[in-house]
């Protein structure tokens, strides 16, 4: 069976790229998108994965999201593929004229939904107008061509209330997966280990700022964002606010990466109402416990207490749950190697692959 992915593009490394390749490599699928970061499909180790582009996007938010629905939309794959997955907030315009279908819906669009109000006051006046504009014209386009999607699997029970909330529609969970062989322990060094773009919803200033209250302890951020994108602005806020004990590595390869989750003392993430939350798993294949804030999908991958801490999000409580850990933090180890098993690939290519072989058996 020939299958396509439709993923909305292929740029700053992210959990979402992670997953799309993940899949395509296990279904033997290739992926159509937009905009292609060949550096970081290097450095996330997917080279073997047929990567095809409609084409590149303007470099500008919200042209850059308006350009991609655009290409998803005019394009037609339907005689060249058997069937069709789409994930992220815009490849799902390619719905219309390619069945049958699932999405993997990582979340719906938060800036139209549950983030509207957090995306509209971060801008100035003119640009809010702008935005809010984009959003009037965008949302209901967008809501349509959710209505030609088949199924809808998503990635946590979170997602899925966001799901019924916003589409009236239902979806089944498949927790996404990560390669856990590929993972180790070595030590617990001296460092902290954030892994993320650098987006405002990622609040990497919490982490920045109480690490600045703690010179004795370090944090290494691993992460950069899309040029074009709304973390712009952001972004350079951060990298112009760095204590000493704090360096941003920006992007690096899985082989750098697996190296600092087998050698840091523990790891930290603080998204804000985060849809599932893929780096505590890949801390913890590597036996070491996450910090994250007490909100979200995190609830659904972090045993608070058991594979780490669930903290507010405040800089008092991210500072009492470093040095609870870092005092012991070889306790969790057991716990989080055990508790990641059930998110091996294996099983989340197998379950993605019986839902759709049961859509393919009710189209004949």
């Amino acid at each position: 069976m020939r299958i396509a992915i439709f993923h909305d593009y292929i740029g700053a490394i992210g959990g979402g790229e992670k997953l799309v390749l993940t899949l395509a490599r296990g279904l033997g699928a290739d992926v159509i998108t937009t905009d292609v970061d060949a550096d970081s499909v290097s450095k996330m180790g997917f080279e073997d994965v047929n990567i095809i582009s409609l084409g590149e996007t303007v470099k500008m938010p919200p042209l850059k999201q308006i350009s991609a629905s655009l290409r998803f939309a005019m394009c037609d794959y339907s005689k060249e593929y058997d069937f069709f997955i789409f994930s992220g907030n815009w490849a799902h315009f390619a719905a219309r004229r390619h069945g049958p279908n699932l999405w993997y819906c990582f979340t719906p669009t938060r800036a139209f939904y549950d983030l509207y109000e957090t995306f509209l006051h971060r801008q100035s006046f003119i640009t809010r107008q702008f935005f809010k504009l984009w959003v009037a014209l965008h949302e209901p386009v967008s809501h349509k061509f959710v209505n030609y999607i088949d199924h809808i699997v998503t990635i946590s029970a979170h997602v899925q209330q966001r799901i019924t909330k916003y589409y009236c529609r239902d979806s089944v969970i498949v927790y996404p997966a990560i390669n856990i062989s590929k993972y180790r322990f070595e030590e617990y060094g001296d460092f902290w280990l954030s892994v993320n773009r650098l987006y405002p919803e990622k609040r990497v200033e919490l982490q920045i700022e109480a690490f600045g209250r703690m010179p004795g302890e370090k944090l290494l951020i691993v992460g950069g964002y899309a040029v074009g994108d709304h973390a712009s602005v952001y972004a350079s806020r951060l990298l112009n606010n760095i204590p000493d004990n704090v360096k941003l590595l920006g992007s690096v390869s899985e082989d750098e990466l697996k190296n600092l989750y087998a050698t840091c003392r523990g790891h930290i993430t603080t998204a804000l109402d985060e849809d599932f939350g893929m780096t505590p798993l890949e801390a913890m294949s590597s036996g070491k416990p996450t910090i994250a804030v007490n909100e979200g999908g995190y609830l659904e991958t972090v045993e608070d207490g058991t594979t780490g801490i669930l903290v507010n999000p405040n800089e008092k409580d991210i500072i009492e749950a470093v040095k609870t850990i870092s005092n012991n933090p070889k306790i969790y180890k057991n716990a989080c190697i055990e508790h990641v098993k059930p998110f091996n690939v294996p099983i989340f290519i197998d379950q993605i692959s019986e839902i759709i072989e049961s859509l393919i058996n009710k189209q004949e």
